[in-house]
């Protein structure tokens, strides 16, 4: 009996090992393709139609978390849009996408696609377009910085989380305008304080505004701020 149970276990074992498969690497190749639907509204400066021979630099406006998903009408609540509802005068193109996920990072390779698209139908000087963003959105301006560094003449951030171990990926040569509220219980000041202080020690021009006794909202203070957009306006990539 002995005999035979050793030899019906030995060849138990030996089948078991032979159908583990062996651990190996291989290579393959897939091609994904990822669509995504944006709205959006599309600014045009008032004097538009009449310089037909005239390119003008445009603003790329990423909003915040809280306008993300349902209609596009709720980018008019803050930012630009809002100004411009309010009556507002702008001199160059606004394009304001909406991210139609409420609880998702805004897709910017589709953000980048979007833009090209924009620009190549419209006329606009390529060497003077502008980023702009508030919390969410200041994140993902951020991070189309890092990733597009040779296509803006400017950026803009509003209370946005910074991808601090990227920042020597942006372009040296594009100024920053920062923008957060001390008081900020959403996204705490110290994103922004991290990524502008290691910008600065790397030589980058960097403004940083601060707002005592301001919360998450800085946008109202940072969008009504007139200087910014002459600032924007003053910029214009040289390469």
């Amino acid at each position: 009996m002995k005999t035979s149970y050793f030899f019906f276990l030995s060849i138990f074992l030996f089948h078991s090992c032979a159908a583990q498969p062996k651990t190996h690497l291989i290579e393959a190749t897939a091609e994904t393709v990822t669509k995504e639907t944006l709205d959006y509204y599309l600014y045009y400066p008032q004097n538009y139609a009449e310089e037909d021979t005239m390119n003008f630099p445009l603003l790329l406006f990423l909003h915040g978390g809280g306008e993300s998903g349902g209609t596009l009408g709720a980018l008019k609540k803050n930012g630009p849009p809002k100004l411009i509802v309010q009556g507002k005068q702008f001199p160059f193109l606004i394009l304001a996408p909406q991210n139609p996920h409420q609880k998702k990072w805004w897709n910017t390779r589709a953000l980048n696609q979007l833009l090209d698209s924009v620009v190549a139908t419209n006329r606009v000087d390529p060497k003077r377009i502008y980023l702009t963003g508030l919390s969410r959105g200041g994140g993902a301006a951020w991070e189309m910085a890092v990733q597009y560094p040779e296509k803006f003449a400017a950026l803009a951030v509003v209370c946005g989380m910074a991808p601090l171990p990227y920042a020597s990926w942006i372009d040296k040569n594009m100024p920053i305008w920062v923008f957060h509220g001390e008081e900020d219980k959403s996204i705490p000041i110290s994103e922004s304080e991290n990524m502008v202080n290691s910008l600065q020690q790397m030589g980058y021009d960097v403004q940083f505004t601060r707002y005592p006794n301001v919360g998450h909202d800085s946008w109202v203070q940072a969008y009504a701020t007139e200087e910014l957009y002459e600032w924007l306006v003053a910029q214009e990539r040289k390469d």
